[in-house]
Parts: structure tokens; C-alpha cells; sequence
């Protein structure tokens, strides 16, 4: 059987692709000039350029046009990287110090002497042991108020949690309000869902009530995701004020509400979290990864008691219950005050990383959290990230553009830099080699506009 004239095009251009006619970065002519040059009908054109899109072989950008994507691009946050080839890696944050060994050390020995090991061989209960639930509910009362521990579900780490939420509150076709940049990890989980995200404008990372208002309006909602206390990837900390106004909207429009809190430990001062003020539509996620250790993944749920049943079924049917000798760790960490101590080091970490790359990039447009060990660095005018993210990983740095964390159709040109974990030492040299980098495609912008 004869394939269709727009799947006859698209494999025209991939085989042109591939064999390097058409370079990474070329601009390819608008869909109409590509139909009057293939003499066909302009939907049969735009078909073959949603073709070669499905295939990953071209992107648009909106107001800018149709470019051919790079495939010596590093996997960006979609992917995990566990080797990045004698790269610097910028697209994980990992941050640790050199004394969490020791840290790991000292807890498993604790563990080792504790007359309850044989049980950690045992299956758990689903949402966690009660005792750990208890403590870690404790452990969160100074910034969050009260929690019921039969409210807070023991999670395989804060990205396990966002996809319970996922998979057990929601059904498929469902529509989640978003920020235009949000955490990739629940880009991921929507769509194994199937949930469609809608993008509400904001500034930075805060979300702008009205036009959450206005989209409320337009068609019906089920939830908002947010994350108020330190945006991922912005930085950024939501006032008081618009969360008061999210809540309003929420309690109008009858909105679930999901709060992602994976780097809210970072912020010492932050205002009400949306739980403590709206308990019973609020779901909180979060973790211990980035205040202890990225390969300890350990994390919780805070639902209101109408949702935990169907919240326990989905962590039974994923991964039955939390490795117990983890949340074992993690609990006697809270305990013995190490977890407060690592929050602290961590945050103190982060903005020593902050002051090196203000000091090398500072005259750049960037947008970051104080004490965050990552950075979003917006390009100038004109200035396309992918060729940038190209030639950076041709100088030795992998770093990704911001197509991963956009839910709009107009992705904003910029780099994500995390560069937790990397050795300080290093930072001022990886940074110039950035400067540079965006300096020369800058100055490339400004040379062809004034031709």
C-alpha cells in the first residue's frame, strides 16, 4: 500500500536531515512556501511538518518559524543521563557535599543496632509505617500546622508522589491549570495519564489569578499545580497575596489544588503554604532528595481523607509500599536533627553557587533563588537557545534549553543551569565558558540584523 503524499514528504526531508542537506538549526520555508514548492495543498504540508515533529526531527517556534532540530543535543530533563561522557553536567540538579557519606555511614549503623530490623525485610504498610508518618507529620508542623500523620502517605520519592496524584485523582482528558514553565516531571506524569495541562501567563513563575480566572471561565478545570514556595526551575517565591487569590478562585470553580514543594526548604521566610490555609482541596507533595541525597528517594503526600483511599490503591499497585530500611534513614535523620543540619548546608551551598555565578554572569539576565543551586538564564533578543545548548556541549558543558519546562506554544529561548554538586572550584571557569558562548551567538544576532 502506497504511503500518504504528506508521510512521502516527511521522509523526503528526514532522509535530507540525516544525510546533513539540511543542517541542524536551518530554518526550513513556512508551511504555504513548502506546499507551493512541492505543488501540493497547503493541510497536505503542514501534515508532513507535524510528521517530521512527531519524529523529533524538526521543532516551531512561535513567531520565529520551523527549525531543524540537533540530534547531538544532550537528553535533556525527559531523559535520564547517568553518563554524560566526560561532559560537565548541567541538566541534573545533584547537590551533596562531601560529608554525606559519612552521614549514610553513621545512619546505617543506627539502623544495624535497632531491634526492629528483621521487619524492614517485611512487606510495609502501603502509606508507610505509622511511627514514620508520625514523625515526618511532627517534622512539618512549624511551617505547615497540624498534620493528621493518617493524611500523610509515605511516597518512593516526590516524583513517585506527584504520579499517584496523577494516576488516582484524576481521569484521563482531565485539564490541570499550569504555569507556561513548570516542573517536567509533571509534564511526564500528566501525560501518562493523559491529562491535557493548560498554560496560565504569569510573571517569573507566579501565576496570574485572573487569567487563571478567565480560564476557569473558558471551559472546566479539575485542579491548578503549582509551586508557590521556590518555583522549578524560576526560583521564584508566589506572595502571600496571589495565594490567597489562587485559593479563592479554587474554592469558586471547585478546584483541586496540587502543591509541589520539592525545594521549599530552601526559602526561610516564605509565606502561608496553600495547605495550611486550604487543607481540604490542597494536596502537597514533596521529598527528601534535594535537602539530603538525590539516590535516597524518599517522599510524601498530604491529601485530604477523602482522597487517601484511592491515593493507598495506586501506591499498591506501583511499588506496594516505600523501601523501609530508606524511610528508616530518613526518619531518624529528622530525629536526631542531620536532616535540619543538611537543609541548612544546602541552602548555605546554594548561595555561595548563587554569588559565583552572579559574579561571572551577572550582567545577564537571570532568574534564580537565592540559596537554589540552578539558574534560568534568559537569552537576548533574537537568540536561539538550541544553537547555544550545541555549542556548549561542543566546549564540554551539557545544559538544556527551556523546551522541557514550557507548556505554551511560544517556548521562551533560555538555558536551565544546575549546577548543584558541581565542584565550586569549577563554577567560575563553566560560567565564563557560558558568557562566552551567549556572547558570541549575541553578538551573531546583532551582526545579521544589521544586514
Amino acid at each position: 500500500m502506497r504511503k500518504p503524499k504528506y508521510v512521502r514528504l516527511a521522509d523526503m526531508l528526514s532522509t535530507a536531515i540525516q544525510d546533513g542537506k539540511l543542517a541542524p538549526g536551518t530554518k526550513l520555508p513556512t508551511h504555504r512556501a513548502f506546499a507551493e514548492q512541492a505543488g501540493v495543498a497547503l493541510a497536505t504540508a503542514t501534515s508532513a511538518y507535524r510528521e517530521l515533529e512527531k519524529r523529533g526531527m524538526i521543532i516551531g517556534e512561535a513567531g520565529r518559524g520551523t527549525f531543524v532540530r540537533d540530534f547531538g543535543l544532550p537528553p535533556t530533563l525527559g531523559v535520564q543521563q547517568t553518563d554524560t561522557d566526560g561532559l560537565v553536567n548541567l541538566i541534573f540538579n545533584m547537590p551533596g557535599e562531601a560529608s554525606d557519606a559519612d552521614m549514610l555511614r553513621t545512619g546505617l549503623r543506627r539502623l544495624a543496632s535497632a531491634g526492629d530490623l528483621e521487619t524492614m525485610l517485611r512487606y510495609q504498610p502501603h502509606g508507610g509505617r505509622a511511627h514514620e508518618r508520625k514523625i515526618i507529620a511532627e517534622s512539618l508542623g512549624s511551617t505547615l500546622g497540624p498534620i493528621d500523620p493518617k493524611c500523610l502517605l509515605v511516597t518512593s520519592g516526590g516524583q513517585h508522589g506527584l504520579a499517584i496524584i496523577a494516576l488516582g485523582l484524576f481521569r484521563s482528558g482531565e485539564a490541570i491549570a499550569v504555569d507556561t514553565i513548570t516542573y517536567p516531571g509533571f509534564k511526564s506524569v500528566a501525560a501518562l495519564k493523559g491529562l491535557e495541562l493548560v498554560p496560565v501567563e504569569g510573571s517569573d513563575g507566579v501565576m496570574n489569578p485572573e487569567d487563571l480566572e478567565r480560564q476557569c471561565c473558558a471551559r472546566k478545570l479539575r485542579a491548578i499545580y503549582v509551586m508557590p514556595t521556590v518555583h522549578s526551575p524560576l526560583g521564584t517565591v508566589m506572595d502571600a497575596a496571589t495565594r490567597l487569590r489562587l485559593i479563592e478562585i479554587a474554592l469558586k470553580h471547585d478546584l483541586l489544588i496540587i502543591e509541589d514543594a520539592a525545594y521549599a526548604f530552601l526559602e526561610t521566610d516564605p509565606p502561608p503554604s496553600l495547605i495550611s490555609v486550604a487543607p481540604e482541596r490542597t494536596i502537597y507533595v514533596s521529598g527528601f532528595s534535594k535537602s539530603i541525597g538525590t539516590g535516597l528517594r524518599l517522599g510524601y503526600v498530604i491529601a485530604p481523607k477523602s482522597h487517601i483511599d484511592r491515593l493507598l490503591e495506586v501506591i499498591r499497585a506501583t511499588t506496594w509500599n516505600a523501601p523501609a530500611l530508606i524511610s528508616g534513614l530518613v526518619t531518624g535523620w529528622i530525629e536526631d536533627g542531620t536532616l535540619a543540619k543538611s537543609e541548612d548546608a544546602r541552602r548555605r551551598d546554594g548561595a555561595e553557587r548563587q554569588q559565583i555565578c552572579r559574579a561571572v554572569l551577572g550582567g545577564s539576565d537571570i532568574l534564580a533563588h537565592h540559596n537554589a543551586g540552578f539558574a534560568w538564564l534568559q537569552l537576548e533578543k533574537g537568540v536561539r537557545a538550541e544553537p547555544v545548548v550545541t555549542r556548549l556541549k561542543e566546549r564540554g558543558i551539557s545544559t538544556s534549553g527551556a523546551e522541557p519546562f514550557a507548556t505554551s506554544v511560544a517556548t521562551p529561548q533560555a538555558l536551565r543551569l544546575a549546577f548543584g554538586g558541581i565542584p565550586k572550584e569549577e563554577l567560575s571557569g563553566i560560567f565564563e565558558v557560558i558568557r562566552e558562548v551567549t556572547k558570541e551567538y549575541s553578538i551573531s544576532q546583532i551582526t545579521n540584523n544589521r544586514h
